[in-house]
């Protein structure tokens, strides 16, 4: 099938591909940016849009790269076989992927992508950032690419709304923010996705949990315990929440509450939503709390949010006690006792001037657990508590530590050293386990052994 118009130029013309000796740019890499986007412009200028609606990927991957070959060959450009093949390659990740991101997004290593201006880019594997020598032509290619990102999701990025979250197609996070807000050019986010997500065998051999609290915090998930998962940014909250939510029973219907949609769950029955933001007047709105609200008249047997940020911790709170067991979210908090100062605040933005002590009853009978996730210096990740809300003292909300990671020093390679340890405490959930038929062992809280 040939894609390809009449010619519309000719070596002559001012618009076809030459390569004269006085206009060769000094860089290699830039003479190749520069031939990689006359080649571009080129095929878009002959190519059939029409034709190309009608063929596969696979397909359409294949007329593109025989199109390139033919326009070399029409314009007599002379390339040497390795640029003949990065070429092709470059082409048709520009006209079906994500230009330079594509090679970065194929590689499983990388957790995430952080570019900064169409100049410096960065990913991160196994816990460190790395500079790579991917870059963009200018901003205004990078812009594209952003756009190109963004208007899958239904959502924009421009001067009036410079800022914007997205997802890509395996449900990796998007954030972008330009100028007039980015001084240095347009700034891009990706937090990678794994293909296959991980579950909890993968966490064990990480070394981010031992095999006993593994084995604690999934009884948890099926006994309908109100789970929060407190962490800071990239400590793996929601992978550990993906990862929990997978012990859900396959009877229950779930709804999920997302601002961009993440969680990759397995079970038939589930709602997914997500928030919208206003469009360019300003209006249309959707928040988190609104779509909370709705999720009640959905008959949820199970309600995730994906983080609690703000005024939608009331109605998550409510709908906790009022019937919705095992909802579980994350929040953004460096131990638990700030999970629950955050939580505490965020029921003041919901307009409820509640009293103090009111509003420090409402979060100790809603949540049962928090599980504390932490990014250590050595770029690892680690449940370094899982406390037990117990109630109330006074005015004061009680926790009791069940399982904790005890660091013992770093290494010279800057490893972070350690070992996990239960406290010894019986925690009061183990009657609900007991009556939901779940059975936990009396030794997994022995605080006599250290596991690695």
């Amino acid at each position: 099938m040939n894609l390809l118009r009449e010619r519309l130029t000719t070596p002559g013309d001012p618009g076809a591909l030459r390569a004269e000796e006085g206009e060769r740019p000094q860089s290699h890499a830039r003479a190749y940016q520069s031939l990689k986007m006359q080649v571009h412009q080129l095929l878009l200028s002959r190519i059939d849009l029409e034709a190309m609606e009608n063929l596969s990927d696979d397909h359409l991957r294949e007329e593109l790269g025989l199109m390139v070959e033919r326009l070399l060959a029409e314009e007599n450009l002379v390339v040497n076989a390795s640029e003949r093949r990065n070429l092709v390659r470059d082409i048709q990740h520009e006209m079906l992927g994500l230009g330079p991101l594509e090679p970065l997004l194929a590689d499983a290593s990388v957790s995430d992508i952080l570019v900064n201006g169409p100049q410096q880019v960065y990913v991160e594997r196994r816990g460190r950032l790395e500079r790579t020598d991917v870059s963009f032509v200018d901003d205004d290619h990078l812009m594209k690419i952003i756009d190109k990102i963004v208007s899958r999701v239904g959502r924009r990025v421009d001067e009036s709304c410079p800022m914007a979250d997205a997802r890509l197609p395996d449900g990796s996070r998007v954030n972008v923010i330009i100028p007039p807000l980015a001084l240095d050019g347009p700034v891009m986010s990706i937090r990678r996705f794994a293909a296959v997500p991980l579950t909890m065998a993968n966490l064990i051999d990480f070394h981010t949990l031992t095999a006993e609290m593994a084995e604690v915090l999934s009884a948890l998930a099926r006994a309908e315990v109100n789970l929060l998962i407190s962490g800071g940014t990239g400590s793996g909250k929601t992978t550990l929440l993906n990862i929990l939510s997978g012990y859900i029973d396959h009877a229950e219907r779930i709804v999920t509450i997302e601002d961009a949609a993440e969680l990759q769950l397995q079970q038939p029955h589930v709602v997914r939503l997500e928030t919208r933001p206003p469009n360019i007047e300003g209006r249309g709105e959707i928040t988190q709390r609104a779509l909370v609200r709705n999720a009640l008249r959905m008959r949820p047997d199970r309600i995730i949010l994906g983080e609690v940020r703000g005024a939608e911790a009331l109605d998550m709170l409510q709908a906790m006690n009022t019937g919705h067991e095992g909802s579980m979210t994350t929040i953004h908090a460096n131990s638990p006792r700030d999970a629950l100062s955050r939580l505490e605040n965020m029921l003041a933005m919901g307009g409820m001037n509640l009293p103090t002590k009111v509003a420090r009853h409402q979060i100790s009978s809603a949540i049962g657990v928090i599980i504390q996730a932490n990014r250590l210096t050595d770029g690892r990740r680690k449940i370094t508590s899982i406390q037990e809300i117990t109630g109330m003292e006074g005015d004061v909300i009680t926790l009791q530590e069940i399982f904790s990671f005890r660091q013992t020093g770093v290494a010279e390679d800057g490893r972070v050293q350690g070992y996990f340890q239960a406290s010894g405490v019986r925690p009061r959930f183990q009657e609900r386990l007991r009556s939901r038929g779940i059975h936990v062992a009396d030794h997994l809280f022995d605080p006599g052994r250290r596991m690695e």
